[in-house]
């Protein structure tokens, strides 16, 4: 039980483990011809059996995933999700889009797939050993309301770790969509029906739901485009999703353009969503969180005409928590790049420190341009906080004199592409930062060039 390292003999216990040294004398052990133990992997606050550390990691056993527990907690988490929408919009989603990353599955046993199988109404049939065989329906009866449909997209490592689950995920849509319920209880079945009218073709067609890149193909390069800042409108974002991660994936497992599908099934969207499992990672420190997430929804917009909701399942701390996505990039600022106690840890590191404060401004800038979610007060704290402050501005340009430069021009960047606007004032001082910080670099550039 992941909460036993609350308990205080039990975290005794795992602290003695952490400072151990496991690790060389397995190395020495393994050299000498010695058996080294198989152990699980994943987080440390999920799964406590992972320490000692030493051992022969195991990540997964694909015909056990999702595991029961995963089961039990992919059907809270999905209710939690239902359970905030319905708060903020008064009614039940028909289509969720749903990211699914290969390293937040493995870490939790499939927790996030069986949140998709949850929202579909589905589970796992398992044969007489308990081994994966495909996917069932529960009855709506047992459901207790409306099969909602789900676009799931897959990441690239998915993809290739886990095809036993997207086939499950295809499965379970396939036989949702054929399900002979009214449309009111199964929204799978009312949309492929509706695709079926509208184009014609087969059910196998109008229920593909999983979606993902081509084979040998990953990320969706949205977060390259805003990394270059070469992009005019934001629909460039969401047209570079689709052209990557467009490709549908049946109960074959083999990719497919399926645009209309995929184009219908947009339309319909009433959120976007996606779990975030790791306490070093937040979705404004890398940047794969915004090309997935935000490129879809970015691409939901276009297709729709309308903004859809983008919310952040927080799984950080085992129970999960709904936030907006503009609740997440919120906390985040607050409790990492604007922390004192964070920038401060990051600076002490010297040029990496810096680039990471860097890479959380142009992350930031990668949420406004695919969601249009960030509040104007973000942009205008970090300006005042690293580029007005002159003695923080000379610790910056010190330590890292490029990154320093990108810090503002993305902030100007975001002034100049409607994000925020500073008054006059403001945007004066920061664009003599910027000056300021060019010109240093220009001169360390001569320098190097003498």
């Amino acid at each position: 039980d992941a909460a036993g390292i609350t308990d205080p003999a039990r975290r005794a216990e795992t602290d003695a483990l952490l400072a151990a040294d496991s690790e060389l004398p397995a190395i020495i052990h393994a050299l000498d011809g010695g058996y080294i133990r198989p152990a699980p992997g994943g987080d440390l606050l999920r799964n406590p059996e992972i320490l000692p550390t030493g051992r022969n990691i195991y990540g997964f056993d694909p015909f056990r995933m999702p595991g029961a527990f995963a089961m039990d907690d992919g059907a809270r988490q999905a209710d939690r999700l239902l359970a905030r929408h319905m708060a903020d919009c008064g009614r039940l989603p028909e289509t969720v889009a749903m990211l699914l990353w290969g390293s937040d599955n493995l870490k939790s046993e499939g927790g996030p797939i069986a949140q998709a199988l949850c929202l579909v109404g589905a589970r796992p049939r398992r044969d007489s050993y308990g081994r994966l065989a495909g996917a069932e329906l529960v009855p709506l009866a047992e459901l207790g309301r409306p099969r909602i449909d789900v676009i799931v997209t897959l990441s690239g490592i998915f993809r290739d770790l886990l095809p036993l689950q997207t086939k499950l995920l295809a499965e379970a849509l396939l036989l949702a969509a054929r399900a002979d319920e009214p449309e009111t209880e199964n929204f799978v079945a009312r949309h492929a029906r509706a695709h079926l009218a509208a184009h014609g073709g087969t059910i196998e067609t109008a229920a593909l739901r999983v979606f993902s890149n081509a084979d040998g193909t990953y990320g969706a390069n949205v977060n390259q485009l805003v990394d270059s800042g070469t992009w005019q409108t934001e629909d460039e974002l969401g047209d570079a999703f689709l052209r990557r991660k467009g490709f549908a994936y049946g109960t074959d497992g083999r990719p497919t353009r399926c645009d209309a599908v995929l184009g219908g099934v947009l339309k319909t969207v009433d959120l976007a969503y996606q779990n975030l499992e790791s306490l070093d990672l937040g979705i404004t420190t890398v940047d794969h969180y915004f090309d997935g997430l935000g490129g879809i929804s970015r691409a939901v917009r276009a297709a729709r005409g309308s903004e859809a909701a983008v919310y952040i399942g927080d799984q950080t701390t085992g129970a999960g928590t709904v936030r907006s996505l503009s609740e997440q990039v919120s906390l985040e600022t607050r409790t990492r790049t604007l922390n004192p106690k964070y920038f401060e840890a990051m600076l002490a590191h010297g040029a990496e420190g810096v680039r990471h404060l860097e890479a959380a401004v142009t992350n930031t800038l990668g949420w406004s341009a695919t969601t249009g979610q960030v509040d104007p007060w973000i942009y205008r704290e970090i300006g005042s906080v690293f580029m007005l402050d002159p003695e923080m501005r000379r610790r910056l340009a010190e330590l890292n004199p490029v990154a320093s430069v990108r810090i503002a021009n993305r902030l100007l960047e975001a002034h100049e592409r409607h994000y925020w606007s500073p008054d006059e004032a403001m945007l004066d001082a920061l664009r003599r930062a910027g000056a300021e910080l060019e010109d240093r670099l220009e001169g360390l550039d001569m320098e190097q060039a003498a």
